[in-house]
């Protein structure tokens, strides 16, 4: 029985080994991800959850704007699957609206953090000396500072300047952009040291090519795996950032929804003890959803990194 069990492993390690050895490495970290059971299933999750949110909202036969004050505050029923809040509006079609905001507010910050972050931590990299010490300071200040309150502070700036709710979403992204990008800078910046020394390096060197040619077209491209694995782990921090400021009442405000500002509709013990139905769901997405994408941020850090074969 334990000679047969060898052999089997034996032939899986040869068929896997094989695979790799014929495949490109992009291909190769796609087989593990996939070997991934964790990873694979928090991907399934984070599909269907990005389908519920941008596609199920055209299937609901509410609006988002409908108040009923004959349906106020219903438990989940057949015709409201998740119940109603003070204002009777469906909470299931609300939860997938705030899904859009949530994670519309990650991806983007997301975004905003790598191109910063990318950047200066290749210039850094590339240059070293004087403009190494510069933005590696820079990045030490913002590192020192912490994030949340920062974004409280600001998120209160933008409630006393009375910025429009439609556009203070954008300001959301903009900011937490801003603030994401240390960590990802130093990874790059770490990588690009090791790089500019390969061989690669200095045939570019030799052809004469210019730093901008150098940097983009072969430098960056080479941290494509620490970045990835980086920006998946920045957009959940974006969510959770951007729940606790709406939660708080200092992100996205009402009319618009999100799963911050639906939390903070229990916002006292009433609704918090007997109406379990307005806080619970919007916690919830915002606790799957970040699970969701940690698992991911996980399974593509094993797949890409070399020293993770087994």
């Amino acid at each position: 029985m334990a000679t047969e069990k060898a052999v089997t492993i034996n032939k899986n390690t040869a068929k896997k080994s094989k695979i790799e050895e014929s495949t490109s490495p992009w291909k190769i970290a796609f087989y593990r991800f996939t070997r991934n059971r964790l990873a694979l299933g928090g991907l399934i999750i984070l599909v269907v959850m990005f389908l519920i949110c941008f596609i199920g909202p055209f299937f609901s036969p509410y609006d988002l704007y409908e108040y009923s004050k004959s349906n106020k505050n219903m438990p989940p029923s057949s015709s409201f699957w998740f119940g109603t809040d003070k204002l009777g509006r469906d909470i299931l079609l609300r939860v997938m609206l705030s899904g859009r905001i949530s994670l519309l507010v990650g991806l983007v910050a997301t975004f905003i953090a790598v191109v910063i972050g990318a950047t200066l931590g290749a210039l850094a990299g590339f240059y070293r000396k004087a403009t190494d010490a510069i933005i590696m300071r820079i990045a030490d200040i913002f590192m020192s500072i912490p994030t949340l309150p920062i974004l409280i502070i600001l998120g209160a700036v933008l409630s006393d300047l009375k910025v429009d709710p439609k556009y203070r979403i954008y300001f959301l992204m903009l900011i937490i952009g801003l603030l994401s990008w240390t960590t990802l800078a130093r990874l790059v910046r770490g990588q690009i040291l090791t790089l500019r020394e390969q061989e690669f390096m200095m045939a570019t060197e030799a052809l004469g090519l210019r730093d901008r040619r150098k940097i983009f077209r072969h430098l960056i491209p080479n941290t494509i795996p620490i970045i990835i694995v980086t920006a998946t782990l920045t957009v959940a921090g974006a969510i959770l950032y951007e729940s606790a400021l709406s939660f708080l009442g200092l992100g996205v405000i009402p009319p618009t929804p999100s799963w911050g500002n639906m939390i903070s509709d229990a916002n006292n013990l009433i609704d918090f003890r007997k109406r379990p139905w307005i806080w619970i769901p919007p916690g919830m997405c915002i606790l799957i959803t970040t699970v969701a994408i940690n698992l991911i941020g996980d399974g593509l850090r094993d797949a890409l990194d070399p020293k993770m074969k087994k």
